[in-house]
């Protein structure tokens, strides 16, 4: 760890920052739908109880690793006992895999921002979104070539973040003052629009409408808690790197109750701009919305942009609101994550910032040319399926088990009490030590049945086993070879 470590230049910094990690492409396609499918406005029951169960208490426990620790992941771990180092760096990995596809939907909005100056995608969004921008091959076994839109994309992409982070965390400051409240004005453009278009209280009805049967159902429980889990950042390492860069009596629990209601209440919100569209598509179209509402990139490159190729007027001008918004929420959370593996690598070798940052980001473009290649969307679905679906929840299993029976819960408590305003009671024991274990348990064991019964996606066996159990695998492989790796004092960390 250097000397003299770097500081945020204020407590607004560093919650803008955390902020704007927390806050990313997912809040904008993946929650609405995730609500919907789990039953409308009874989803958030279980939502905001896995928020304040499982959520808040992780987001204070990292926080708490960071400010007391004051390093890296792997530092904290390796404090708390040398061989336990291999865990952040485990956490440390996990958020590289993910920049190395994170950058390339980065580079898809890129795309999507020209094109939307002109509609270009027309009267057929899906084929636009598939055969044209993606050229999207027959499947994993054929990557083909390189479409050179999403190639440029990629390159302006690195960039931007390579100039945004190499000179620290003082720069990070300056972006995220920016970079954070701008996707939340724009939010709201896209909100009072969808709101003035016919159709739309039919959208947020089908957004809304509670159906409390689906609380009965047990996986709608674990979808919150997956939701808040994966939605807040944590186990990725930004959560402790960003805590690090603050001061030993910095303020715990505020923090995080702010860095989570924030992202909580922006899912929300955005929820509103997604359906009250998807809600005049339907009233367009004469399509029963529970048909034109769909999951993931394909609700963000081709429902939406039909949708808006069907507006009565500014058309265009709504389409580039819509991809700039998406573009500044995924800047934050994609240079979080970078500056998790920088912060890594100089707090165990030494390297210069600028070196380092270069290298990082060198090396996930390169490796993100799997991404942008023609048969790219597969194995970006694999990777990212296996990395949240058991790589980062079993990171947070690892954290809670060694904060809740190694450090124990009492003393690392009585830390966050003393720094925070509001203190926290012996709840947040239960939550570490029983809850969140449950909880991620049962997620890790849901998945990897769900897995033995039918294979992912229809994907071939060969493929699963590449971009799913050996990436996982391998991670953990090189996370115990970086921890024997020597550091700049000659030892291990």
């Amino acid at each position: 760890m250097a000397e003299v470590r770097a500081r945020w230049k204020g407590r607004p910094h560093f919650l803008m920052a955390a902020v704007g990690s927390a806050v990313g492409l997912g809040n904008i396609w993946r929650f609405p739908y995730i609500a919907y499918v789990n039953g409308g406005g009874a989803f958030l029951i279980p939502f905001f109880v896995a928020l304040l169960t499982a959520g808040i208490p992780l987001m204070m426990l990292e926080y708490g690793l960071g400010i007391r620790m004051q390093g890296a992941p792997h530092v904290a771990f390796s404090k708390i006992k040398r061989g336990l180092e291999w865990i952040g760096w485990w956490s440390i990995l996990a958020a590289f895999v993910i920049i190395t596809y994170y950058a390339v939907v980065m580079a898809w909005c890129w795309n999507y921002l020209y094109h939307s100056f002109t509609l270009a995608w027309g009267e057929d969004a899906k084929g636009f979104f598939f055969s044209k921008v993606l050229q999207l091959s027959g499947g994993p076994a054929e990557l083909g070539g390189i479409p050179m839109g999403i190639l440029l994309g990629l390159l302006i992409t690195w960039v931007v973040i390579y100039f945004i982070i190499y000179k620290g965390i003082g720069r990070v400051g300056r972006v995220v003052m920016a970079t954070v409240p701008i996707p939340v004005i724009l939010i709201g453009i896209l909100v009072v629009r969808g709101l003035t278009l016919p159709g739309a209280v039919d959208g947020l009805n089908f957004y809304l409408t509670p159906d409390f049967s689906k609380l009965l159902d047990p996986k709608v429980w674990l979808a919150a808690y997956g939701q808040v889990f994966f939605s807040l950042s944590l186990a990725m390492g930004i959560m402790i790197v960003y805590a690090s860069y603050l001061p030993e009596d910095s303020d715990v629990t505020n923090n995080a109750f702010i860095t989570s209601f924030t992202d909580a209440g922006t899912s929300f919100f955005a929820g509103f701009a997604i359906f009250s569209t998807l809600g005049y598509l339907a009233h367009a179209t004469g399509v029963d919305i529970s048909k034109v509402a769909g999951a993931g990139p394909g609700l963000a490159f081709v429902t939406i942009p039909t949708a808006i190729s069907l507006l009565p007027f500014a058309a265009a001008f709504f389409g580039v609101i819509f991809f700039l918004t998406l573009l500044t929420l995924a800047v934050d959370s994609l240079f979080s994550l970078v500056e998790a593996d920088v912060t890594a690598m100089i707090d165990k070798w030494g390297i210069r910032r600028e070196r380092a940052t270069f290298v990082i980001c060198f090396a996930a473009f390169l490796i993100g040319l799997i991404f942008t290649s023609k048969g790219g969307l597969y194995w970006l679905d694999i990777v990212d399926h296996w990395i949240n679906n058991y790589g980062l929840a079993a990171i947070g299993l690892a954290e809670v088990i060694v904060i809740g029976y190694i450090v124990g819960t009492k003393p690392f408590r009585e830390f966050i009490n003393s720094c925070s305003e509001v203190k926290v009671g012996i709840w947040w024991d239960y939550m570490i030590k029983i809850v969140t274990p449950i909880i991620l348990g049962a997620t890790l064991i849901t998945s990897f049945i769900g897995e033995i019964k039918k294979a992912y996606g229809g994907y071939p066996m060969w493929a699963l086993i590449i971009g799913g159990w050996a990436m996982v695998v391998g991670i953990i492989v090189v996370s115990f070879l970086l921890m024997r790796a020597k550091g700049k004092g000659g030892e291990s960390t």
